[in-house]
């Protein structure tokens, strides 16, 4: 009797942890409060293959720059680039007399304040400026924005899981609210103010579609502008303002492996030639 009451004990353990681990994988592992639209129905960022991926990746200048329009054109009137300079452009192969053509024209012109009378105003900018915002504090960009905040753009790719490919597919994502999510979700039906896009993790986004149609732009090297196309443009180009020195990491860890091996191999050439046929 000693010795199956343990083993009582043990096998009704283990046959409530059978039927816990069935129970959940059957229901899915939501229940009760735990089972929300935004559990059942967010999806994960769409694949999105960019030339800078990988340990050898490098960037592409062409799409950088159609990127950058992309930015210019349909992103800038909302969301700011604080921590990249005009001059930064350089990076993307343009010279210093478009760097300067496009530091003047941009429609934000810099603040500034008079040091004869103090008063605020405004100047063209130049190259060695940071990109102004687009509103003039947090509480005009809301007012703009039905109380959303536009987040700055510097380093999104970084700050959100997926990065590029977050970007891409929440730009390319909106959409009509699924028939089975009203069903079992009638209250999240997007109101005035929203718009449904799964890959959000709310699913409802405060932010209109930035690509409605093809053609928004009108690309400088006869590239078709699909929403897709644009899409993967200014992804590229958000991963280049969030890692503009990522060819140079590229190469550099390049030239650090080699380095190793070629330390490895001459480690062992010097020990065969020293130690080899003495006792240790």
């Amino acid at each position: 009797m000693r010795i199956l009451a343990p083993i009582a004990v043990g096998s009704a353990f283990v046959l409530a942890l059978l039927y816990a681990i069935l129970h959940a994988a059957m229901t899915g592992g939501m229940a009760g409060p735990d089972m929300t639209a935004a559990r059942l129905f967010h999806k994960e960022p769409k694949e999105l293959s960019l030339p800078s991926d990988g340990p050898f990746g490098k960037y592409d200048r062409e799409q950088l720059q159609r990127g950058f329009q992309v930015y210019k054109e349909v992103c800038s009137a909302c969301h700011s680039m604080k921590l990249l300079s005009f001059a930064d452009l350089r990076g993307l192969g343009y010279n210093e007399a478009e760097v300067k053509a496009i530091a003047k024209s941009w429609p934000v012109q810099q603040p500034s304040i008079s040091d004869k009378t103090g008063e605020v105003n405004s100047r063209p900018n130049i190259p060695s400026d940071h990109f102004p915002s687009p509103f003039a504090n947090e509480t005009a960009a809301r007012a703009a924005n039905n109380g959303a905040l536009p987040p700055d753009f510097s380093l999104i790719t970084k700050a959100r899981e997926g990065g590029a490919a977050y970007v891409y597919s929440l730009v390319t994502g909106y959409q009509d609210v699924p028939a089975e999510q009203s069903k079992m979700f009638p209250d999240t039906k997007p109101d005035s103010k929203h718009y449904y896009n799964p890959y959000f993790a709310a699913l409802n986004i405060g932010m209109p579609p930035p690509l409605k149609s093809d053609g928004l732009v009108t690309y400088a090297d006869g590239t078709k502008a699909t929403k897709e196309q644009m899409a993967a443009d200014v992804a590229a180009f958000l991963t280049w303002t969030a890692e503009p020195k990522l060819e140079n990491r590229h190469t550099a860890g390049l030239a650090s492996v080699l380095f190793l091996m070629m330390f490895a191999v001459f480690c062992y050439l010097s020990y065969r030639a020293i130690w080899a046929g003495k006792d240790h």
